[in-house]
């Protein structure tokens, strides 16, 4: 007697197949179905090591290079306590490395003709000019921007912008008043050295929040819009002059 036939096994989809190479466990969701979040800072195809401009200083800040970077914390930390916490002074710190760096030059320079050894060698440091037009440039752009901004705000064109750079500017001064310049560099350095680094490893999870929070101000922003921000009287937009 012919025992029960066995069932064949059931094909395998073709999301599962070997020969596409990509498994469902593996599939990486489209870009469309992933949240926004602060994507909108680095654009849709650009990952946190482009936005940061995709060279060393971004590997320094993402602790690619984590002698440089260790080395950038420990310094901005010891310059931290030398002025905060044992009071010393720019100037005068300046002028004692200055006093050791070149006595102690001064003394080997000299002593090398006593011992019959190679003097240092001291390299000749120069600024170049290319370096020094691109700062400009670079500088140059920013400013006319924040020019650009300002005079849009001063003409009353935008009530979003001068509100946005109204709090702004009183985030600041509320932060100089807790903090000076010097303990605000130190907290700048050790924000940058931390949040991209965290923010790449949980890039998905921050920008399900953002998305979120994102929504809600945006709620929130339409709320008072309609009540307030819609009946403050605005100037007239000029019209732009035809070529």
């Amino acid at each position: 007697m012919a025992g029960p036939v066995e069932e064949a096994p059931a094909a395998a989809s073709p999301a599962a197949s070997p020969r596409d190479g990509v498994t469902e466990e593996t599939a990486s969701p489209p870009a469309a179905s992933r949240p926004r979040g602060f994507r909108w800072l680095l654009g849709e195809d650009k990952s946190v090591h482009k936005a940061l401009g995709g060279g060393k200083t971004a590997d320094v800040l993402l602790w690619k290079e984590k002698k440089t970077s260790a080395a950038v914390v420990g310094g901005a930390t010891i310059l931290w306590l030398l002025f905060e916490v044992v009071e010393y002074h720019l100037l005068t710190l300046v002028s004692h490395l200055l006093i050791a760096a070149l006595t102690i030059l001064f003394l080997w320079s000299n002593a090398t003709v006593f011992i019959n050894k190679r003097s240092p060698d001291v390299p000749e440091v120069q600024i170049s000019e290319e370096l020094a037009v691109n700062i400009a440039l670079a500088l140059r752009a920013d400013i006319n921007k924040a020019l650009v901004l300002l005079r849009e705000i001063a003409l009353g064109h935008n009530l979003k912008k001068f509100l946005g750079v109204i709090v702004a500017l009183w985030i600041i001064s509320e932060i100089g008043e807790l903090c000076d310049l010097l303990r605000l560099l130190y907290i700048v350095v050790l924000i940058l050295h931390t949040v991209p680094i965290l923010y790449h490893k949980y890039q998905d999870k921050v920008d399900d929040f953002a998305a979120k929070a994102h929504v809600e101000l945006c709620k929130q922003y339409k709320v008072l819009d309609a009540k307030v921000l819609s009946k403050i009287p605005r100037a007239p937009p000029k019209d732009k002059k035809e070529n």
